[in-house]
């Protein structure tokens, strides 16, 4: 039996927007004179809220620094660097396939919501998706835990109905914090050992839909009825 509710992650789960957010970064950190570090050191920055990245790479907590860098950031991504995006092969028939069950999809993710919307919708998969829940720009929503519980709460979710698919150890974190079931997935920017402790690990979108249709990733106890 497939799971009632399926929450996905953006960035390295549906699409690949690395090229986006590596030169929105490399923008932000010319703006305020520091060196840019190459892109293979920028992968592990995809996928955490972006707060949190400019903190280490500005090696500072001042709010004010980090919401400077934020803002460089945001003037590049919201024009050009949104659209510096490929969907990675497999995930279209993957969400057709599981939304044709009957089955309630919903984006979770850390990249702001007015961005996150832009990009589904861009790809032509709203449709498939029940809502789309971001962080807001404030960054009262940048924890992917609180993210999830929001998620969880508006929508009347019980965590026994929902697994989440993320390719991040933070997607793992916030979906056991929720104790909502965790799916790892290899092809975006986490690797095998990052990713151990969630509850079953795929390598392709075509494994994941048959895990999913299988009911191999049915929540520990079975579902809630609530």
């Amino acid at each position: 039996m497939i799971p009632p509710d399926l929450l996905f992650d953006l960035d390295g789960t549906l699409c690949d927007n690395f090229a986006g957010i590596a030169a929105c970064i490399g923008h932000a950190l010319q703006r305020l004179d520091v060196p840019v570090p190459p892109a293979t050191a920028l992968r592990r920055f995809v996928g955490p809220p972006l707060r949190s990245t400019f903190a280490e790479l500005l090696g500072t907590d001042s709010r004010d620094r980090i919401e400077e860098a934020l803002r460089h950031y945001r003037e590049r991504f919201a024009t050009l660097g949104w659209r510096e995006n490929d969907v990675y092969p497999g995930i279209a028939d993957a969400l057709a396939t599981l939304h044709g069950t009957g089955a309630r999809l919903f984006v979770c993710t850390a990249k702001p919501q007015v961005y996150a919307e832009r990009i589904v919708a861009h790809f032509g998969f709203a449709p498939h998706f029940t809502a789309v829940y971001g962080a807001d720009l404030g960054g009262r929503l940048d924890d992917k835990a609180t993210l999830l519980a929001h998620l969880l709460e508006r929508e009347h979710i019980a965590p026994g109905r929902a697994v989440m698919i993320g390719d991040r150890a933070h997607d793992v974190r916030a979906a056991h914090h929720n104790r909502v079931r965790a799916i790892g997935v290899l092809w975006g920017y986490g690797n095998a050992d990052e990713l151990a402790p969630a509850d079953l690990v795929v390598h392709t979108p075509a494994e994941l839909t048959a895990a999913l249709l299988a009911g191999t990733a049915v929540p520990r106890g079975g579902y809630s009825s609530a």
